[in-house]
């Protein structure tokens, strides 16, 4: 590879969606043509100004707040700290502190070694790459809380009932987070997932959908089935359910969400193979006995629809009250 080639590929057949590709370049060409793995992630990580970001926000509401409203140590004025006293100091008496810092930070990391680092590792096991890229592709590489998008802050593969009180490393039910969101998460929330476990195992006696027998189920999840509706409304008609007994729509837990939609997304992608007639898809909950629910056990309806299935399909699922599906 000769410096013409080079120069070549770099101005005209590179193409990039990061700054991967030059940030490598530029250490192994500052480094005689060779550098590590963890040189190359160094410099890519002094790129990324998410990161600094994260690490701001631990300055000002942890280690800021310790040394300075706690100790008295330090003192700050918007985005900047001051040692107090600081002047007083001699340049040796300064190196000798930096000294007695590092060598804290030396017998700290010998006495906890990687755990140190525990709160940027979202879980404890490994999660495939192929699973971590299924999560964010899902999430349309976008935070799932606050919506902001890969580009603009890293994002997290989260375990939302972290597996320390029981998760599994299920795809419903794990989600992308940016790590602002992670972080808050974290901090925030309190629930008893012990308790949130156990209910997942929730069923109810003389339920039809708690005591469903095996040979209707189609698919499974983890937390969810899709069985045929028993008084289809269009051929094909097929009902999502979320295994724990649980009245509606808006009782699910987030993972139990992801693992019916999920089981929508395969059903339907089954169905248009099966049944090449099938030209689109009604998909909803009934909640509430006024809403027509009829059984107490949340299920999601997912109605084939075929053209000419209907005179005049116009308004769709507005149906639900005949004279306010045409507008």
């Amino acid at each position: 590879m000769n410096f013409e080639k080079l120069r070549d590929f770099i101005t005209k057949q590179m193409r990039m969606s990061q700054i991967y590709q030059p940030v490598m370049l530029i250490e192994l060409l500052q480094n005689g043509g060779m550098a590590s793995r963890d040189q190359i992630a160094k410099a890519i990580l002094s790129h990324d100004s998410s990161q600094i970001e994260y690490y701001e926000h631990i300055t000002l509401n942890m280690v800021g707040k310790v040394l300075t409203n706690n100790r008295g140590i330090t003192e700050r004025n918007n985005r900047d700290y001051y040692l107090k006293g600081f002047d007083n100091l001699s340049s040796t008496e300064v190196q000798d502190l930096i000294d007695l810092c590092s060598q804290k930070i030396e017998s700290f990391k010998e006495a906890r070694g990687e755990k140190i680092w525990s709160h940027r590792r979202k879980s404890s096991g490994y999660i495939s790459g192929t699973l971590r890229y299924d999560v964010l592709k899902n999430a349309k590489f976008r935070c799932e809380l606050c919506g902001i998008t890969a580009e603009q802050k890293a994002l997290e593969v989260d375990h939302i009932v972290p597996r320390k009180h029981g998760g599994s490393d299920d795809k419903s039910n794990l989600q992308a987070l940016c790590y602002s969101c992670n972080a808050m998460k974290r901090d925030r929330d309190d629930t008893d997932f012990r308790n949130v476990k156990d209910s997942y195992a929730s069923r109810q006696d003389g339920c039809i959908f708690c005591e469903l027998s095996e040979d209707r189920i189609l698919e499974e999840n983890e937390l969810a089935i899709a069985i045929r509706d028993a008084f289809p409304v269009t051929a094909l008609h097929t009902l999502v359910i979320p295994k724990r007994h649980v009245a509606d729509y808006f009782e699910l837990y987030q993972p139990e969400r992801n693992a019916m939609q999920q089981l929508l997304e395969s059903q339907r992608s089954k169905l248009i193979t099966q049944d090449k007639s099938i030209t689109g898809f009604n998909v909803g909950n009934n909640v509430g006995e006024s809403a027509g629910q009829t059984v107490v056990h949340c299920h999601t309806h997912l109605i084939p629809r075929r053209a000419g299935d209907v005179e005049s399909p116009a308004g769709g699922i507005r149906g639900v009250i005949a004279d306010k599906q045409r507008y």
